[in-house]
């Protein structure tokens, strides 16, 4: 049993933007509308790539694996079969066939609880430290984690820094993605939620996607894993020896990632 855990944003899916669309206008592959959002598309996939997440939903147990809240996941129509588990909120949900598993749920606060400073003092802090010129917004996700959307242009250098090392020795981690900022409980991983569905479906090959910082626990903890040649990670040269870079960007990378998910899983392609 092969078990795909991907991250979503710019790893399988992308925005108008990031889909990064460098050939002539005629040249451009034709696009699957995958999230709608306040009555407008927002998130696509080629359909190329939308064939082939099809047929590997069909041959393996995907799950989908994202910081997303459930709400915003749940905005997501992927193609192919429903994933009977997805994992949403960085680890903090498992879903299976939909609904949060309250087992897991509580494992995870219980760990954060016992870990790791409380969200209210992370919360506090960031207030404190940030500047309305350039924090536009703050927010809750799952009442487990905070994340900020920033002014780039605005944002003083090296104050992602500072709060990553205060952060640090509360038990929390930062990521910056785009114009969002992420502060996340250390507990609170892909990783362990993809260990824990992959015990549950019995998986004896796991194999996972990401292209930022908080993805970069699970592609260490799968047996093979990819990120594209854009991302957080790209810009900071991460690498491990279970992780292939790929060249390609944007919407291209997607469709590479799925390719590379489908020869993986099946062993008679795995040598072509």
């Amino acid at each position: 049993m092969t078990l795909v855990a991907s991250d979503l944003d710019r790893t399988l899916i992308y925005s108008a933007a990031s889909l990064q669309l460098t050939m002539p206008d005629a040249q451009a592959p034709r696009l699957l509308c995958v999230e709608v959002y306040g009555g407008a598309p927002l998130c696509y996939m080629t359909e190329t790539a939308a064939a082939l997440l099809d047929g590997l939903a069909r041959t393996t147990v995907f799950v989908p694996t994202t910081t997303r809240t459930r709400e915003q996941y749940g905005r997501i129509h992927l193609p192919g079969p429903a994933p009977r588990y997805a994992i949403c909120a960085n680890g903090g949900h498992i879903l299976v066939d939909g609904v949060s598993d309250r087992d897991w749920q509580d494992h995870v606060v219980r760990r954060i609880a016992g870990e790791c400073a409380s969200l209210g003092e992370v919360r506090a802090h960031i207030q404190a430290a940030g500047h309305p010129s350039w924090l536009l917004k703050e927010r809750v996700a799952e009442d487990l984690f905070a994340y900020l959307v920033v002014d780039r242009a605005a944002l003083p250098e090296g104050w992602v820094k500072e709060l990553s090392d205060w952060a640090d020795l509360k038990g929390w981690t930062v990521s910056l993605q785009g114009r969002k900022i992420y502060a996340v409980p250390k507990p609170l991983t892909k990783s362990a939620a993809m260990r824990e569905v992959a015990r549950r479906c019995g998986a004896t090959l796991t194999l996972a996607a990401g292209d930022s910082l908080l993805d970069a626990d699970l592609l260490l903890a799968a047996d093979r894993a990819w990120r594209p040649g854009h991302g957080e990670l790209a810009d900071c040269g991460w690498g491990a020896p279970n992780t292939e870079v790929l060249r390609e960007r944007g919407g291209a990378a997607g469709e590479e990632i799925l390719r590379r998910f489908v020869r993986a899983a099946d062993p008679l392609r795995a040598g072509r």
